[in-house]
């Protein structure tokens, strides 16, 4: 056979070996974006390059497999649920020492779940392997609980910091958001039509 045949070939090889290459990184990409949701774009974001945002998203994944996650029994969540009221209702008297409180509510169910309790930044990463719709949301209240604590936050900004942490609250007690209440009688959680704070009085 002629070189040039042999050399036409090589070069074919080449460009389809190239094109699986694409189609597979393409297909990774397109299964990290479906899986993290706006948290991977905020990766992109902020390396500002997509190969190393996406390798440390996998790394994400591979240290959650690592954790051994689980559910919370029925009545450890009915107890979280009531120790949330409380802190909605403290709130309007007290919206400083809420949002803190609520900060360390949420510590304490992703303990319970089984989080490794640490460093914020790996706490954040590992949460959003599961929540990555809400994760920005703890990021930004633990922003304003800081701010809070040295006075320089609002009370717009608590309000905001309130709700933006029963998001992710509701997501690890696996209740939905507008079902996270309690009758303050049974410590049982309610699912029917009994109203908390409104989210405009906070």
């Amino acid at each position: 056979m002629a070189t040039w045949v042999w050399i036409l070939i090589a070069i074919v090889v080449v460009v389809i070996v190239g094109l699986a290459v694409v189609a597979a990184r393409q297909r990774r990409s397109a299964a990290l974006r479906e899986r993290f949701g706006p948290e991977y774009d905020r990766a992109v974001a902020s390396t500002e390059d997509r190969r190393a945002a996406e390798a440390e998203l996998r790394e994400r994944e591979r240290q959650h497999s690592l954790l051994e996650l689980k559910e919370l029994p029925e009545a450890e969540r009915a107890r979280y649920a009531h120790d949330w009221q409380g802190i909605q209702e403290h709130f309007i008297d007290e919206p400083v020492e809420a949002v803190v409180s609520a900060d360390g509510l949420v510590y304490s169910v992703m303990e319970a779940r089984g989080y490794p309790m640490g460093d914020f930044d790996t706490q954040a990463d590992l949460v959003s392997v599961d929540h990555p719709a809400v994760v920005d949301n703890y990021r930004f209240a633990h922003g304003v609980r800081e701010r809070a604590q040295a006075q320089q936050a609002s009370t717009e900004d608590l309000r905001d910091a309130l709700l933006r942490y029963r998001s992710l609250f509701s997501e690890l007690l696996g209740v939905p958001e507008d079902q996270v209440r309690v009758n303050a009688t049974s410590r049982r959680t309610v699912t029917g039509n009994e109203e908390d704070v409104p989210d405009e009085q906070l």
